[in-house]
């Protein structure tokens, strides 16, 4: 990573900078918000490619200003989210409503979406500043104990000399998690979403969340971006190929926009294994690292049509001392590095891609993935369950404005994932990041069906309903049927007659009803009613919980356990 760091060094010192904006952090919510905006619009622009998450904020913006004064936007709702994402990203939007006609002592939300901001008359640096809460408390059926979640924090961007975009967030959290989400936590050592962390109290979790990045433009139609934070592809609730499950990671991401190509590399360095601390002091302990290398390459095509295809190798070069080097051969960032990890001899983990988006009428959506961690084509015809036939697809539908109902919308999915998708034959080169799946957060080995219904009855108050049924067979004892990621594949149990669902059969039923309640700009009350069963063939691993919740949040997005 002191390669690519100077690599990265060099461009910032040797190019010529144009501006650009930071990212919208990565919220399910807020980004409805949007996707709902380019559906109705009834068409996508050139430049925006949706499956490439987080947005930046001049990119949501020019959608913004796309639709101002046309007639999409039908209902009382609709107008007062358009404001409110032209608010929140007031400072690349054309119109807004922003200002506040009594900030606190002349500085404090001046503008309603910034406790904080300032710039020079030269707007030589203009920074943002937000306070970070979340606090909640609840109970559930399955265990006497509370739950609980409180985090505190501090939200910082800007930009430099109107061409480079700065971002970080700081946040100090302490939790207690429901019951089935502590025993997740003690079957992998870690919390999800999370990497180190000390326990708290009794069955709580203490641990500290950094990101920050810097961007800039090399040129027009060329972004760089380098730091530590979460990124999704993909179009749908879930993502089969990179998701925001796993702690956010070290990168350098180039985004290439050109007419209506988008060509995106990703560099990142991620964690081999994951550490925690139940009680005493922490060693000082190199934590293992491994490196995840992808890239995108997507077009639109026409007005309502974006296809994708995607590539990735994860892969660690552990020396002597335990030290680990990234692989210079990946760095060329347009080569296909499937040719590269044989040239290399096949010690890393390739997976290749292809993703696809239709949006049509005005009011639907439909996307999907496809993903191959392994195929033989022979294998495939048989059709005999050979193990290493690793494959994973999802189809997904958005309905906006459900039989013309105002802001009642819609989302169907389907995922699946065969046994062994996503492992390999070391922690070195499974698709993992500190033990958490960098893409399904079921891993593999299942199926799974999601409903999501969204309605905004008044602009300010949110009701979602939200069902999740899956299949997928857990791995008995000291033995492996490919659902755990982490496992090395020559672990397996079988090499044919494999199939979706082996093991310990399990289904899983998870109901989540949420009414958010907007206060004030970024700040929302949570009422949550959450129920999980789990019914396996093996009872020791039946669960079944409700969970009442009630939080307060301010400028940070639910924290979502969904697994």
């Amino acid at each position: 990573m002191r390669l690519i760091a100077t690599i990265f060094l060099a461009f910032l010192v040797h190019t010529q900078l144009n501006a650009q904006s930071t990212n919208a952090p990565l919220n399910k919510d807020y980004y409805h918000l949007i996707d709902r905006l380019e559906i109705r619009s009834g068409k996508m622009a050139p430049t925006h490619h949706s499956a490439v998450k987080p947005y930046s904020r001049k990119t949501i913006a020019a959608l913004l200003d796309s639709m101002d004064g046309k007639n999409e936007l039908k209902s009382r709702t609709d107008n007062f989210n358009q404001r409110y994402l032209a608010n929140d990203n007031w400072d690349w939007v054309e119109t807004h409503e922003n200002m506040n006609a009594k900030p606190i002592w002349q500085t404090i939300f001046k503008y309603k979406s910034d406790f904080l901001y300032g710039a020079d008359k030269h707007k030589a640096i203009a920074i943002h500043v937000n306070p970070v809460l979340y606090v909640g408390f609840g109970k559930e059926s399955a265990h006497s104990q509370s739950t609980f979640i409180n985090t505190r924090g501090i939200q910082i961007r800007g930009m430099i000399d109107n061409k480079i975009g700065f971002y970080t967030f700081l946040g100090e959290n302490q939790m207690r998690l429901p019951g089935y989400v502590r025993d997740w936590v003690g079957q992998n050592n870690v919390v999800p979403n999370e990497g180190f962390w000390k326990s708290f109290g009794d069955q709580g979790y203490d641990f500290f969340t950094a990101m920050g990045y810097i961007s800039f433009n090399v040129t027009k139609h060329i972004n760089l971006q380098f730091g530590h934070d979460r990124q999704f592809l993909g179009d749908g609730y879930r993502s089969m190929v990179m998701s925001d499950f796993s702690p956010p990671a070290l990168f350098l991401k180039i985004n290439t926009n050109v007419w209506r190509l988008n060509y995106t590399n990703l560099f990142t360095q991620v964690f081999a294994d994951a550490f925690g601390k139940t009680g005493g002091s922490v060693s000082n302990t190199n934590f293992p690292k491994k490196f995840l290398v992808a890239h995108r390459l997507s077009m639109n095509i026409g007005n309502n049509v974006n296809l994708g295809v995607y590539e990735a190798v994860v892969f660690g070069r552990e020396d002597s001392l335990g030290n680990n080097h990234l692989e210079l051969s990946y760095l060329n960032p347009i080569i296909f590095y499937r040719s590269v990890e044989q040239q290399n001899g096949s010690l890393d983990n390739a997976l290749l891609g292809l993703d696809a988006k239709w949006n049509f009428l005005k009011h639907f959506s439909l996307y999907g993935q496809l993903i191959f961690d392994e195929l033989k084509v022979n294998e495939f015809i048989n059709n005999k369950g050979w193990w290493g036939n690793k494959i994973g697809y999802q189809l997904g539908m958005k309905y906006i404005d459900v039989l013309n109902i105002s802001n009642l919308d819609l989302q169907l999915e389907y995922n699946s994932a065969r046994p062994y998708t996503y492992t390999h034959s070391s922690i070195y080169s499974n698709y993992s990041n500190y033990n958490q799946a960098v893409a399904h957060p079921l891993g593999a080995n299942f199926k799974e069906f999601i409903g999501i219904l969204r309605y905004q009855p008044i602009p300010k108050l949110t009701i979602t309903g939200k069902a999740i049924l899956a299949k997928y067979g857990l791995d008995p004892p000291n033995s492996n049927s490919g659902k755990n990621i982490l496992k090395d594949y020559r672990t397996r149990n079988s090499d044919q007659d494999n199939f979706i669902g082996q093991g310990i059969a399990t289904n899983l039923l998870y109901a989540d009803f949420t009414a958010s309640y907007m206060l004030l700009h970024n700040a929302f009350i949570d009422a949550k009613m959450i129920y999980r069963k789990q019914d396996s063939a093996d009872v020791q691993f039946n669960q079944n919980t409700t969970i009442y919740t009630f939080a307060l949040r301010w400028n940070i997005g639910q924290r979502l356990q969904e697994f």
